[in-house]
């Protein structure tokens, strides 16, 4: 199960840096190890932390306030409203929380299918007001340091709209999706029972990937893994409802 466990960490990685959406690799699979679906969901966040911080270290030269906010600002933002997030979680009864994951998974699904092929690349907006851009992506943390998935696209299509080139918003929202989980991670690691070494196993392989990743940006035609992560996205959506329905 551990080498399991480390080439799941290690596509999740370079899923997330090519495209996003690594966690519907990793929660599956800590789910199908014997966890219940929060304790995979608190365990995902901390395994992938290390590969996030690895490609937002890479491409952090890029990074950029937006709607005239400081990066400094969106940082802090994020920080607190990941740390919210955080809270929320550890205050949702597990029972409660599994029942919910299936319609948090689809929601993400359904985010990444529109940010991967029905949304315009291109599309730059000419700016929102700053008050207004601040608002998004504190509420883009919370659900960030809740659940997490789709994180990226909410981030990109906020940003953009902010004014960012696409480009510019990319290498923005992955520094900011650490910062996000960071503060989530600093209240996970005091939550009893934390399964180490599947976590750690998992992180070995996300940073790895990661890195990988955070190379291969540039040829690897990502239009192909938005395809897979959709896809995967849905089998695991109706595995879940499946599961729950028993």
């Amino acid at each position: 199960m551990l080498f399991v466990l480390f080439a799941a960490g290690l596509w999740a990685g370079v899923q997330n840096a090519l495209a996003g959406g690594g966690s519907f690799v990793t929660l599956p699979t800590l789910i199908l190890s014997g966890l219940d679906a929060r304790a995979a969901n608190i365990a995902s966040t901390l395994a992938l932390f290390p590969g996030q911080v690895t490609t937002g270290w890479v491409g952090r030269k890029a990074a950029s306030g937006a709607a005239g906010l400081s990066f400094r600002t969106l940082m802090l933002i994020s920080l607190g409203g990941g740390a919210v997030g955080a809270v929320l979680l550890l205050s949702t009864p597990p029972s409660f929380f599994a029942h919910m994951v299936p319609w948090l998974v689809l929601f993400a699904t359904g985010l990444f299918a529109y940010g991967s092929f029905f949304r315009k690349a291109d599309a730059v907006a000419r700016g929102i007001d700053p008050k207004v851009a601040a608002a998004l992506q504190f509420l883009i943390a919370v659900y960030g340091g809740y659940f997490g998935g789709g994180i990226g696209f909410l981030m990109l299509a906020a940003l953009t709209a902010a004014g960012l080139t696409v480009r510019i918003a990319a290498a923005s929202k992955n520094v900011l999706a650490s910062v996000i989980n960071a503060a989530a991670v600093l209240i996970f690691l005091f939550t009893p029972g934390i399964p180490w070494t599947r976590v750690a196993v998992l992180g070995a392989g996300a940073v790895i990937g990661g890195y990988g990743g955070a190379q291969l940006l540039r040829r690897v035609d990502e239009r192909l893994i938005r395809g897979f992560v959709v896809v995967l996205g849905l089998c695991l959506t109706v595995g879940l409802f499946l599961r729950g329905s028993r």
